[in-house]
């Protein structure tokens, strides 16, 4: 399957953005996994995608948005899946703990697989990793570095 990669420049910095025909499969902050496109083409679903992506990050980024509307094509262990489909319903603005989220997703001794899980997330912001701290509510780690997490948390706490 072909996939092409846009860098978008938000609020928040360079972003690269991952596409497919079946939709966004990739967001990373200060990596260029693949050959950056020079032209969106209307033509092709993953252009589409790439294009409307980086219009929404855009806004995000500028607390004009709080939830995408992206289609989405991610996949990684049934596991790892089940995490992320969890982060995906913590609320914009909220937080919660490694344990939290083993809780929701009925597993709650697999706290350190959670924070694996968390950490190979392959939709950054889309899928909301950030919104997890540690236990003692101290910010934990983020794929995107720590300033980039502590930028993120506190865009939501400013928009709540």
């Amino acid at each position: 399957m072909t996939t092409h990669q846009i860098e978008c420049d938000t609020a928040l910095g360079k972003v690269y953005l991952i596409a497919n025909e079946r939709g966004l499969c990739g967001v990373y902050f200060g990596k260029r996994p693949l050959p950056l496109l020079t032209t969106l083409r209307e033509d092709i679903p993953s252009h589409a995608c790439l294009r409307e992506a980086s219009l929404q990050l855009k806004a995000y980024s500028e607390g004009r948005l709080r939830e995408f509307d992206l289609t989405l094509d991610f996949s990684g262990t049934p596991f790892q899946e089940s995490v992320w489909n969890a982060l995906r319903a913590i609320p914009f603005g909220a937080t919660i703990s490694y344990k939290q989220l083993a809780e929701r997703i009925r597993n709650p001794k697999a706290v350190r697989a959670v924070g694996s899980a968390n950490g190979r997330n392959p939709l950054c912001i889309i899928i909301p990793c950030h919104r997890v701290i540690a236990a003692d509510g101290s910010i934990g780690g983020y794929s995107g570095g720590l300033p980039i997490k502590e930028k993120l948390l506190a865009l939501e706490r400013t928009r709540k």
